[in-house]
């Protein structure tokens, strides 16, 4: 599932269901809004589990004992697990967000896939780890949460061409005709080149949707949530 930035407790700007820790907003006031993510998934607040996410390619299984243990969060942009009732959460403001689950071998992971990200391979990588665990990538369903879309997402034309060096499908012409990324097309071209077959993309973009949290339309602002987790 994905959030939204209404329903929570936060004051503007991050108003109101901020799930970021480490933008600025109060954090009791986050804390309150994770609880309140949490039952609404059926879940306790501390079977919700998160990365420090830092825009590259690493991943991490998360085992039974991971959650509220003591020490600083994993410095990872996904995560897996094949452990029941534990979710895996991704933060964003503007990049994708990728669940990922195979319900046969009872493996789910998340990803956040934001330019650079994806074009170090971040959702590759997911893939490829959640396969060493037993699942199997044509059996797996993918969803792409909202970001910031290539109409949108205007970068200098050198900086796409490093990306498009490392994702060529990700290189795109905003509407100002101007030199953009595209997210989604570089994470479909993964999940295609990973196997993945069965794959389902939110078609909203952050900075365009006012539901959703964007940084670059805001600027100082909160980050809704991506989270997947496996039945007991």
């Amino acid at each position: 599932m994905f959030t939204s930035r209404a329903g929570g407790v936060s004051a503007a700007p991050y108003d109101t269901l901020n799930m970021g820790a480490s933008v600025g907003d109060d954090l009791d006031a986050v804390a309150a809004n994770r609880r309140l993510v949490a039952e609404a998934c059926g879940l306790g607040a501390d079977r919700l589990t998160w990365m420090h996410q830092v825009h590259g390619p690493a991943v991490v299984y998360v085992p039974a004992s991971r959650p509220g243990a003591p020490g600083p969060l994993p410095q990872v942009d996904a995560q897996f697990t094949d452990v029941p009732g534990l979710a895996m959460v991704v933060l964003v403001a503007d990049c994708g967000p990728v669940l990922l689950a195979d319900p046969q071998a009872r493996v789910v992971g998340a990803a956040h896939a934001g330019r650079e990200g994806m074009a170090a391979g971040v959702v590759t990588e997911l893939v490829a780890a959640m396969a060493g665990a037993g699942a199997d990538p044509a059996r797996m369903t993918a969803a792409i949460g909202p970001h910031i879309c290539g109409q949108c997402y205007e970068v200098p034309a050198g900086l796409r061409d490093r990306v498009a060096a490392r994702e060529p499908d990700a290189a795109c012409v905003t509407r100002a005709g101007t030199p953009g990324i595209d997210i989604r097309a570089g994470i479909r071209a993964q999940l295609a080149r990973a196997g993945v077959r069965q794959v389902s993309a939110d078609p909203r973009c952050t900075a365009e949707a006012p539901e959703l949290y964007s940084y670059r339309r805001d600027g100082t602002t909160g980050r809704f949530a991506g989270l997947v987790w496996l039945a007991p």
